[in-house]
């Protein structure tokens, strides 16, 4: 019996994973691509924001979401904390649980972030491929029905050529559309991942042998 049972002890520690593979798997851990995707997309829509301002200063700030790429910014910061931070098994350091948490938190906020610019950016991008402009001094004054004398008129300022309205801006919209339908899937998919390591996978507790040699089994 004793011999069988040191047998069974020696299989169970070869089974067992050896520590360093938590230090040689680092990318396991957390999805660097997550983050670094949020990174690269934030700062898209915000470079595409501040562009969307260049050509009118009157431009509102639902117009120009340089606000979302800001703040979608920081949460891939978050997750790139929550990368470097040295892993511990079952969430045994409160930095850990403090940045997956929060991570979570961001990823949702960015989530619906994303899908608020998409619906402002879908309804301007459909009002200004609608207007028709005309010169007035400086600025462009448009139309959404030019023949309509009670019909509401956008003024444009500081605007030299309407085109940019009609053409520009209106392509504009349509890569804010893109780009935070992207961040949006991004967002959702680091959430799910935080929320699957946090709740789908966890040690159900069943030991297995002498309380030398534990074994916990994972579900």
């Amino acid at each position: 019996m004793g011999q069988k049972e040191k047998k069974e002890g020696k299989k169970r520690r070869d089974e067992s994973p050896a520590p360093d593979d938590i230090k040689k798997c680092r990318f396991c851990r957390f999805p660097l691509l997550v983050a670094l995707l949020q990174l690269l997309l934030g700062v898209s829509v915000a470079a595409v924001a501040f562009l969307m301002l260049a050509i009118s200063p009157s431009l509102l700030a639902r117009e120009t979401p340089h606000w979302a790429g800001i703040i979608l910014c920081l949460v891939s910061i978050v997750g790139f904390i929550l990368y470097c931070t040295t892993y511990l098994p079952d969430e045994r350091t409160s930095m850990q649980f403090i940045g997956k948490l929060l991570y979570f938190i961001l990823c949702t906020i960015g989530l619906v972030i994303s899908v608020l610019v998409v619906a402002f950016a879908g309804h301007h991008y459909t009002q200004t491929s609608s207007l028709s402009c005309e010169r007035d001094g400086e600025d462009c004054a448009c139309k959404l029905d030019p023949s309509d004398p009670v019909a509401r008129t956008f003024t444009y300022e500081g605007v030299s050529d309407c085109g940019e309205i009609t053409e520009t801006l209106t392509l504009y919209f349509l890569i804010q559309i893109v780009l935070n339908l992207v961040q949006a899937l991004v967002c959702a998919a680091g959430a799910f991942i935080m929320w699957k390591h946090r709740y789908q996978v966890f040690f159900a507790g069943l030991q297995i042998g002498s309380p030398s040699s534990q074994q916990w089994q994972k579900v």
